[in-house]
């Protein structure tokens, strides 16, 4: 983690899953709690975050004033609402340049964050959007993320030393609509993988397993291949190649695999959550 971050304010609008894993991360990296603050309306969440030690409030202006990064971590729904009460605050209070603004709010794109964030005199606060994902709550995220053009390279530092205390992946990429393709590929994921262990347990409880030992054989078949894939310098495709013997059995669920159309399966629900993705940014982001 840098020094710069170390040393900064950060504000969390918003108290769920995902910045609670941010902040379990920020304070696994010996980041001062001192220095973290959450609003947070619901009081179940508050009490959650104060046993992490960390500052709480109801009140998103009280989180947010003189933070140097503010983090959107509220549902999409309410982002608009929540980023102009934000601009409001920092028009009538705030002396010095408004704070980084990185958002996790999914398919809010950046114009509309930064319309929503405007301040009184035009100008609008440096704004990067992060797609991250659930492993985050184990430290095993993969984050996508974009950002602003006035976002400077040592604020783009600081977005990736904070992500990287729970996201093992950070990939910026450079259009914003490849943010809706990381939510297909690394944002809904994991439930893709979910989906399969639960096939692959059901499948083998009715040919004759108990439940209970082909749950436990399924996740850690599952949790082993991702570790070969992590650690291996070998692609996928030949983790794959090593593990198919001609005509052995790997061989004969793989050609079940084709002849079901496969690929074409994983191809389509990639390209659906991309789509609902973009039309989440449409909808949500309408009106001004």
């Amino acid at each position: 983690m840098t020094s710069q971050l170390q040393g900064s304010k950060v504000a969390f609008i918003g108290g769920g899953n995902m910045a609670a894993a941010i902040i379990g991360g920020l304070l696994a990296k010996d980041m001062s709690e001192e220095k973290i603050y959450v609003s947070e309306p619901w009081e179940v969440n508050r009490d959650k975050m104060k046993k992490l030690g960390v500052h709480t409030t109801a009140s998103n202006v009280e989180a947010a004033q003189e933070a140097d990064i503010v983090i959107l971590a509220v549902k999409p729904q309410v982002a608009k609402d929540v980023c102009r009460e934000l601009g409001g605050a920092w028009t009538a209070q705030r002396t010095s340049p408004p704070p980084l603004v990185i958002s996790i709010a999914a398919g809010i794109t950046l114009d509309s964050l930064q319309q929503w964030l405007k301040l009184g005199d035009g100008h609008t606060p440096h704004t990067v959007r992060v797609m991250p994902n659930t492993p985050a709550l184990v430290g095993e995220g993969a984050s996508g993320l974009f950002a602003s053009r006035d976002v400077t390279d040592s604020e783009k530092d600081l977005t990736t030393a904070l992500l990287g205390s729970v996201s093992k992946a950070v990939e910026w990429v450079d259009k914003e609509e490849l943010l809706d393709v990381v939510t297909g590929l690394s944002g809904s994921g994991p439930a893709y993988f979910f989906a399969l262990v639960e096939h692959l347990i059901t499948s083998a409880t009715g040919l004759g397993l108990s439940t209970e030992q082909a749950t436990r054989l399924a996740k850690q078949t599952c949790f082993g291949a991702g570790k070969m894939l992590v650690e291996s310098s070998e692609e996928p495709a030949q983790l794959r190649k090593n593990v198919t013997s001609p005509n052995g059995t790997t061989d004969a669920a793989l050609k079940s695999f084709d002849a079901s159309g496969f690929a074409d399966i994983v191809d389509k629900a990639v390209k659906a959550a991309t789509s609902r993705g973009e039309e989440m940014g449409r909808t949500l982001g309408a009106s001004s």
